[in-house]
């Protein structure tokens, strides 16, 4: 069955593109993949598939073709590569609204005047790939629907009043890390996170073994470049958090996808193909988007892979503050200290965006002993340290309960807004199964067999909690 995340994000039109002729005196030495490749390119460039036109699916258009899937996938993916085409994730592929020079002139467009962007060609190959793992990424966070997007915090439950105190008194007697730019982070926060991940994640860790990051996404790339060698696999689940790929890809990491089931990773799926692969990044308490929870047999499976392998396993903790039912889920991480000190092969990967607010940009690992230092010293070798403007504040909202108890709230908040939610949604239960979720701050649904294609509605518990 289909399952999509909730979340209200204008549905695409479908832009009716020609169908592909492949041309006729192509060299018989020219693989499928380049004429297709050459076809397409030069459509964008004469105008017949003009900026923002929809593509055809890689399986619709191989049908078409009567040739094999992967061959589309080859041409799509090196247009995306260049700079032609942009894949938007749950939506499809696009000509790119700004688009690469070429150094052949363009060719007229056939019965309308062809209008396009042109670009300066200064960025390199590696550059154009980079972003295209992401090409609408700043498009999404400034266009329109963000009160319905999908993991974002409820800023009016935030307690700004006592934070600004908090940012006031660090600022009336500032503290000596201040001067001393520690690249693990400010000693007392590290601290704090490492006691509340004992208490709450059941982690066994010290705050030796936290490295303070700006964000999420950088402790991605900090594991990618330390632990892999380019060329190197990284399994990444299917569906997953679209902004992996970005950071994995620019250390030269190769993602392959896993594809993902009621109980998380299909770890069996992935150990079938292992050569190669150095690092597996999973949401194993609640799978980013899909909600389900990654099986005990296929936990111990990836530990067993990672160990028997020397390979890593990147556990992306996102959400777990926000469990509405049952005691919460131990972590990867600790089920893997029980192996014994010196010989864990997960890194827990942390931030404070979804239980605070997305703009205060810090996040955390918990590393292994014998690396905390070298992921220290390749902090401070990348940039030094990052802004502990924050950093002292956050540690003093920690330590005197006031996170936990804005955590508590948030907690009873966003459980109502589901339950909401689920009630609204009843009227739509002839066309999609809605069934709560034990966590986290959006709903799934799967379409009904025989239900509109276009059927759509949905919000995350953050906002309101009426059906689109």
């Amino acid at each position: 069955m289909f399952m999509e995340p909730l979340g209200l994000y204008p549905m695409p039109r479908r832009a009716t593109a020609p169908l592909l002729q492949l041309p006729r005196d192509a060299p018989a030495s020219a693989p499928l993949h380049r004429q297709v490749y050459d076809t397409l390119r030069q459509a964008v460039l004469s105008g017949n598939l003009a900026p923002g036109a929809r593509l055809p699916s890689s399986r619709g258009l191989a049908e078409e073709l009567g040739c094999a899937r992967n061959t589309v996938l080859a041409a799509y993916e090196q247009l995306q590569a260049e700079g032609y085409l942009e894949s938007r994730h749950g939506s499809g592929s696009f000509v790119s609204l700004e688009l690469p020079d070429d150094l052949g002139p363009p060719q007229p467009a056939r019965g309308r005047r062809a209008t396009r962007t042109r670009r300066t060609p200064m960025l390199s190959g590696r550059g154009r790939a980079l972003l295209a793992t992401q090409p609408d990424a700043l498009r999404a966070e400034h266009g329109l629907g963000r009160a319905f997007a999908i993991g974002e915090p409820d800023l009016e439950g935030f307690p700004f009043a006592d934070w600004a105190r908090l940012l006031a008194r660090s600022w009336r007697a500032p503290h000596p890390s201040l001067h001393r730019r520690d690249p693990a982070g400010h000693g007392p926060l590290r601290e704090a996170i490492a006691t509340h991940l004992n208490a709450v994640r059941g982690l066994q860790c010290t705050a030796g073994e936290v490295i303070i990051t700006s964000g999420a996404q950088q402790g991605i790339d900090l594991v990618a470049r330390l632990l892999c060698e380019a060329g190197e696999g990284a399994w990444i689940e299917d569906p997953g958090y679209p902004g992996l790929r970005g950071p994995l890809q620019a250390t030269g990491l190769e993602t392959v996808p896993v594809p993902v089931d009621e109980q998380g990773m299909d770890v069996d799926a992935a150990l079938a193909e292992t050569k190669g692969m150095r690092l597996a990044v999973v949401t194993p308490s609640h799978q980013y988007p899909l909600g389900a929870t990654l099986a005990l047999e296929r936990r111990l499976a990836l530990l067993d892979w990672a160990h028997a392998s020397n390979g890593w396993v990147l556990e992306d903790d996102y959400d777990s503050e926000f469990r509405y039912a049952g005691r919460p889920l131990a972590s990867l991480r600790g089920l893997d200290a029980d192996r014994g000190p010196g010989r864990e092969r997960v890194i827990y990967l942390g931030s404070f965006s979804k239980a605070t607010f997305a703009g205060l940009r810090i996040g955390y690992l918990v590393v292994p002993r014998l690396l905390a230092d070298d992921f220290a010293r390749a902090r401070r070798t990348l940039d030094d340290h990052g802004s502990i403007v924050a950093q002292p504040a956050l540690a003093e909202f920690m330590t005197s309960g006031a996170f936990a108890a804005h955590v508590r709230r948030m907690r009873k908040r966003y459980a109502t807004r589901q339950a909401r939610l689920l009630a609204h949604a009843k009227r739509l239960s002839p066309w999609l199964d809605l069934a709560p979720d034990e966590g986290g701050m959006h709903l799934v649904a799967g379409r009904r067999r025989g239900a509109p294609r276009d059927t759509a509605m949905g919000t995350g518990v953050n906002g309101d909690e009426t059906p689109a």
